[in-house]
């Protein structure tokens, strides 16, 4: 667990200084993009804050993959700098949508072959959680082609939930948490392997790193972390529940309680609850109304709060709370009995709903009564 979190301190320490640079660099440079009509904010602001968040991974990594304990990961594996390729590739990708705002058929273009770099060299999917028992892909080619679809949705899905100061930061510092807590706690209560882990690393990573840049990012925002930061934050996030799927077999769960064959890829969806939702209903959305699903418009989740009466910060805050009950939520299923866990979820999520639709219950009583 030390050398966890000293990764995640180190992410941490670059990454604030690597954001702190960006966003000098980018006020500068006056590399700002106009300001939309979907847009939260009112004043004109740099969207380089991903390269600090970048900074932070790459650092942390090298220095990992150097350090005492984590080095056994890098040891004859090669997942970890595919990874990095890839992240690479998304990230420039990123920056150049930042400043120039390069058409969604080009970026997408970019994400697959990002995508592609990490199922090829990096990490891939091997197996389908599935119940009784989980499938095997013996296909090179299907592995490749589902790892590469799932990195490509997921970056799209946090990439659809950056539209508030410090939303999308704040949502994977969760996530990120929760998913490393389960991937940790597997490992550590298996004594029959390593307790080293690709998944674990990658978390503490990513949450240190978002933690550095999150300063820079709450309300009021001095800095985005733009396409660059949210896209990168998706794949490390995908690569990871990657890295855990592919751990079905080896026995590593069949600790957990409740339903030992679903958890690993429970645990991406579970963190990413919210933005896949989010995603989701953006594409009918856009689609029933004959648009691209890549078009840009004002109905995201974080809008409707907004529009139901909540300040900026607090409907950041709103969406953190969903966030804890769905990612920690899921995750509980790998460590306590799935009945259990079904219920306080349901109920958390219950009592939730009625606290986020008060606004509008109240608006409508009064409306009634007058």
């Amino acid at each position: 667990m030390i050398m966890y979190l000293l990764m995640a301190l180190t992410a941490a320490v670059v990454s604030y200084a690597g954001t702190w640079g960006a966003r000098v660099a980018g006020n500068k440079l006056r590399l700002y993009r106009p300001i939309r009509s979907r847009d939260m904010h009112s004043a004109l602001i740099s969207k380089l804050g991903g390269l600090g968040i970048f900074a932070g991974f790459f650092v942390a990594l090298v220095v990992a993959s150097n350090s005492f304990f984590v080095k056994d990961i890098f040891r004859h594996n090669d997942g970890p700098w595919g990874i990095l390729a890839g992240a690479v590739v998304i990230v420039a990708v990123g920056v150049a949508d930042d400043i120039l705002d390069i058409r969604w058929w080009i970026k997408l273009l970019g994400q697959a072959a990002a995508a592609f770099i990490v199922a090829i060299w990096g990490v891939r999917m091997s197996v389908v959680p599935f119940i009784p028992e989980p499938i095997f892909l013996e296909s090179e080619v299907v592995q490749i082609v589902l790892t590469a679809g799932l990195i490509v949705t997921t970056m799209n899905a946090v990439n659809f939930i950056d539209g508030l100061d410090g939303l999308a930061a704040g949502v994977a510092i969760i996530g990120g948490g929760a998913f490393f807590l389960t991937a940790y706690w597997v490992h550590r209560n298996n004594p029959s392997t390593d307790n080293s882990d690709l998944a674990t690393l990658l978390m503490a990573i990513l949450v240190g790193s978002c933690i550095g840049f999150l300063p820079h990012n709450w309300f009021p925002a001095k800095i985005f972390m733009g396409d660059s930061g949210a896209m990168l934050i998706g794949l490390l996030m995908a690569s990871a529940g990657v890295v855990a799927t592919g751990q079905i077999g080896s026995g590593l769960y069949d600790r957990a309680n409740g339903i030992p064959t679903i958890v690993p890829i429970l645990l991406p969806f579970a963190v990413l609850s919210l933005p896949l939702l989010d995603l989701g209903m953006a594409v009918v959305r856009r689609t029933a109304r004959g648009q691209s699903p890549w078009s840009a418009d004002r109905g995201h989740l974080h809008h409707k709060l907004v529009d139901l009466g909540y300040s900026h910060r607090a409907a950041v805050v709103m969406l953190y709370v969903w966030t804890c009950i769905l990612a920690f939520g899921g995750v509980a299923f790998a460590v306590f009995p799935w009945q259990i866990v079904l219920i306080v979820v349901i109920a958390a999520a219950l009592i939730m709903a009625v606290v986020t639709a008060w606004p509008y219950i109240h608006r409508t009583n009064r409306d009634s009564a007058s």
